[in-house]
């Protein structure tokens, strides 16, 4: 469902290898605290095409802690810290133009982000995320294989909560636009394949940290893919990997060398407790982080209602 700010406690000239200051190392990192992923993340299954007139009311908890930093690849000596408590209200209407499944929606996201240790100094933040606004169009729709194919653009708008001088925001102050597309096929009557890619690109933050600076980003790449074993009619195991790749930031015209490559990992399962409600529960972590935070640990909780 990810801008960013300076530390004190990581601006000291030993900690920073290269020409890498504090500011430049959290540019990327912070972001994926501030309630919004930089890409576009999906649960196995959501790229399901339900019946025109399904509505689905959804409503997630995620919570991440995050203890170390890296640069380049190599960890960052300090005893970094952050952790967030994030929500997200959504709500989706499947519909039918011409000969197509759509799926008009909203996510709003909320929380509180904390820095901890060495990062203490971020401080915290509490209040919206931005508003995100999507709608997927199914190009393939055969229930009768469990094959689907569609397409979903995401636009990201700047109405959370920001302050340039704050260290932590869950707005980004910027307006972002992202393009993905989600697979489903049956490869047994029980095991199922999705894959999702993903490219997002961003409007500038003209008001970026205490200076008022401007900051750009590159376009972000995202590639996920799940599988899923279902145990039961209304009962799943599900396992994913996703990469995430670009996204250089600049400031001021300067390249900060902060892109992202990140790989990461997730388990889960997924529970119809009755044939209209699902709940869902994933755990997951980074395996591999060339710049910013490393998650040690995420837990993502989902209960949803069809009507």
């Amino acid at each position: 469902m990810n801008d960013d700010k300076n530390v004190k406690a990581a601006s000291r000239k030993p900690i920073i290898p290269k020409k890498k200051t504090a500011l430049s190392l959290l540019v990327g990192a912070l972001s994926v605290a501030a309630g919004q992923s930089h890409a576009v993340d999906v649960d196995a299954g959501d790229y399901t095409a339900l019946p025109a007139g399904t509505n689905l009311a959804m409503v997630y908890y995620q919570y991440a802690d995050r203890d170390r930093l890296y640069s380049d690849g190599d960890r960052v000596p300090i005893d970094a810290g952050l952790e967030s408590h994030v929500g997200i209200l959504r709500g989706v209407h499947f519909t039918k133009i011409g000969d197509y499944i759509v799926d008009p929606q909203f996510l709003l996201p909320f929380g509180h982000l904390e820095g901890k240790d060495d990062t203490k100094s971020l401080g915290d933040a509490d209040g919206l995320g931005d508003l995100i606004l999507a709608a997927t169009v199914w190009l393939v729709n055969k229930p009768e294989t469990n094959t689907y194919f569609g397409i979903t653009p995401f636009v990201y708008v700047p109405t959370g909560t920001y302050d340039h001088d704050d260290a932590l925001n869950l707005g980004e102050n910027r307006w972002k636009f992202a393009l993905q597309a989600g697979y489903i096929t049956g490869l047994t009557e029980k095991v199922f394949l999705d894959i999702a890619a993903d490219v997002t690109v961003h409007g500038k933050n003209d008001d970026f940290g205490a200076n008022k600076d401007t900051l750009k980003q590159d376009p972000l790449f995202q590639v996920q893919t799940f599988l899923r074993y279902q145990l039961r009619e209304n009962l799943d195991l599900r396992a994913g990997l996703s990469h995430t790749f670009g996204g250089e930031t600049e400031i001021n015209g300067t390249d900060q060398d902060d892109r992202s490559r990140t790989t990461k990992m997730t388990i889960g399962s997924g529970w119809f407790v009755t044939p209209s409600v699902q709940l869902l529960a994933n755990y997951g972590r980074d395996l591999s982080v060339e710049n910013g935070f490393k998650e040690n640990n995420r837990f993502n909780l989902r209960i949803l209602k069809a009507f």
